[in-house]
């Protein structure tokens, strides 16, 4: 079985977006080949609230799905359907924006460091203008699976006989988040056809015996069918991401993802005219 290297490391850069709020992006508005099916990975965090009190506030989305993961920290989240809630530690909000959605996400100041993880997956052509739904997964739904100097909690996706509590989802991924202790070892089998990304928050290591990778770095992970990576002696945490390119046109401005630009001209000529939400 082929173990997957690392093709490409990409770095984080610091960010304003939202009002104000300072992030890491880890990808995002560039090269989407590399990357296809996922658009963009913000990692955010920081024990100052005037970092992020300032928020997201309301914004519209089309032909993407948005997936909040908080570590720590609160965000309350409101929408142009109606749904409002709270967003705590360790729970994750699964967003199918589809036709159209207008919401706003609004951390709110925490004491000790509000940190987490947005990821936009693109929808395919086919499924671009589907109805608009939320998948809030409690902390609690998500299965912890341990071994031997790791644990994996699986939020989307299978591992070790666990299936993750986000299921019905368009293009199948996987969201994991892996923890390893100093020194230990983690392998999974992949699916072969699957781009893999695996973004690296806490810690150090080392992604199919290449370079060392610490916070707010990711390996792309080339051709294989299984991933291996090895701890350094300060542990090792990182999100995992997996999932088949869509190789489709990709037409991206701000927050709306078509296909092509008379799509994304139609999408924010109905947004000024408060055509833009389906009924």
């Amino acid at each position: 079985m082929k173990t997957r290297k690392i093709s490409a490391v990409l770095e984080g850069d610091w960010v304003l977006e939202g009002a104000g709020v300072k992030l890491r992006r880890i990808f995002g508005f560039g090269d989407t080949e590399l990357t296809d099916p996922f658009l963009l990975l913000d990692n955010f965090g920081s024990s100052n609230p005037a970092d992020y009190i300032a928020g997201f506030p309301w914004h519209p989305h089309r032909g993407i799905e948005t997936v909040t993961y908080m570590l720590e920290g609160v965000v309350e989240h409101g929408d142009s359907l109606g749904n409002s809630g709270v967003i705590r530690g360790g729970q994750v909000q699964w967003m199918t924006a589809g036709s159209g959605i207008v919401h706003q996400e609004m951390p709110q100041a925490y004491e000790g460091t509000m940190r987490g993880f947005q990821l936009w997956t693109n929808l395919p052509r086919r499924h671009k203008m589907t109805s608009p739904r939320y998948r809030d997964i409690r902390a609690e739904s998500i299965p912890e699976v341990k071994g031997p100097g790791y644990s994996a909690r699986v939020i989307c996706g299978e591992f070790g006989g666990a299936k993750g509590p986000a299921e019905e989802i368009i293009i199948d991924p996987w969201f994991l988040d892996v923890k390893a202790e100093a020194g230990a070892g983690f392998e999974l089998d992949t699916r072969p056809g699957d781009n893999v990304i695996c973004c690296v928050f806490e810690g150090k290591g080392r992604f199919g015996g290449g370079e060392e990778l610490g916070p707010g770095r990711a390996a792309v992970l080339g051709p294989g069918e299984k991933l291996a990576c090895s701890a350094s002696p300060a542990g090792l945490r990182f999100m995992l991401m997996a999932g088949k390119p869509l190789k489709e046109p990709v037409a991206w401005r701000g927050p709306i993802v078509m296909n092509t630009e008379a799509e994304l001209k139609l999408a924010f000529d109905e947004y000024r005219e408060g055509t833009f939400i389906r009924k």
